[in-house]
């Protein structure tokens, strides 16, 4: 199965029994709609778990925003809550990941505006 959505937290790595690394994430799938009948659009929204246990270093570059599509296998996750109700997750186990749009640093500043040269200023000094 191939799916494609953004993080929505950084991944992180978790040791697990016998020195294996898993690296697990959260993505948020956006999906649109329009009824019959309806001039207005229902937005979905659907969050799945997903792990991946084949490099713990592909971690640093999963980060929050980023935009990927993932290749592997979908399950459900069901639980009784503390509510005596069932409730349930969707769970993906990656086998392959494309990172589409990398995440934007968060400290990153944007890039100062260069200043523009007054006439004042050297006029015969010419940059070529």
């Amino acid at each position: 199965m191939e799916i494609t959505g953004r993080i929505v937290k950084d991944a992180s790595v978790f040791k697990v029994k016998e020195n294996r690394e898993v690296v697990n994430f959260s993505i948020a799938v956006n999906d649109s709609y329009k009824p019959k009948g309806s001039t207005e659009t229902k937005k979905i929204l659907t969050y799945i778990d997903c792990s991946y246990w084949l490099s713990a270093g592909l971690a640093q570059w999963l980060k929050k925003g980023a935009l990927v599509q993932l290749f592997g296998r979908i399950g459900l996750n069901v639980y009784i809550g503390n509510d005596a109700q069932a409730h349930g997750s969707l769970t993906f186990h990656t086998s392959d990941i494309k990172i589409l749009v990398f995440a934007q640093a968060q400290n990153s500043a944007p890039a100062p505006a260069l200043k523009k040269q007054e006439d004042s200023e050297n006029p015969d000094d010419l940059p070529f």
